[in-house]
């Protein structure tokens, strides 16, 4: 899954409003972060196949430490730490908020990739496969990303009519990046594709800081990280 993490990241931010929404959108890519740096240094490793799947190229065969159950658990966990550490307020609660934020990318991943997350290490292999049919896993995560951006906009208050108007472009150019996904070009190697996961990744982090400046500028100092 892809935007539909970012759906997730909309839905957090009314939860708690005192986590900035690019600490979100991290939350929710903080596996694949780690994963496109692992994989740039060796450590996780994937194939390019064209037509692994209808709806990409991806042949994710060793990740044992990022898409693992226990390594997204642990690593889920250590991030809530270290947003806790400079967020104000009950410490815990904002823990195991971001955790858990973390920790619904293994369970949308669990629902589309085909059997490629391991429960341990790198075997009992599980994922129910949604990728393997484009006509579904694609409606899904614009479902769930539009789900979470209603949420998140029903519960804002936008300064101006600009300032929503911002925040849905900002959405439905999210929309774009999901059909370029599933339907661009596969990349030319492993390496190029974690480069340019980890770009899109800090690059839609920033832009979610950029809206939420201007969509709700009462909040930025509060939400200030």
């Amino acid at each position: 899954m892809f935007v539909g993490h970012y759906g997730v990241s909309f839905a957090a931010k009314p939860v708690a409003t005192q986590v900035p929404l690019w600490v979100w959108f991290i939350a929710v890519q903080w596996l694949d972060v780690l994963w496109s740096i692992f994989v740039l240094a060796n450590v996780e490793k994937l194939r390019i196949i064209p037509g692994f799947t209808q709806a990409n190229a991806f042949d994710l065969y060793y990740m044992p430490f990022t898409h693992s159950l226990p390594g997204s658990i642990v690593l889920s966990l250590v991030l809530g730490v270290v947003v806790a550490l400079f967020i104000s307020g009950n410490r815990v609660a904002t823990v195991m908020l971001v955790a858990g934020v973390s920790f619904s990318h293994w369970i949308l991943d669990f629902i589309v990739h085909i059997p490629d997350l391991p429960l341990y290490d790198n075997t009992a292999k599980v994922g129910l496969g949604l990728w393997r049919q484009v006509a579904l896993s694609f409606p899904l995560e614009l479902f769930v990303l539009g789900v979470g951006a209603w949420l998140y906009a029903r519960t804002t208050s936008f300064t101006t009519a600009n300032g929503k108007y911002v925040f849905w472009t900002f959405v439905i150019f999210l929309g774009l990046l999901q059909i370029y996904g599933n339907f661009g070009p596969p990349p030319v190697s492993p390496q190029s594709m974690a480069i340019t996961a980890f770009s899109i990744y800090v690059a839609l982090a920033l832009l979610a800081a950029l809206v939420e400046r201007i969509a709700t500028p009462s909040t930025r100092a509060s939400d200030a990280c």
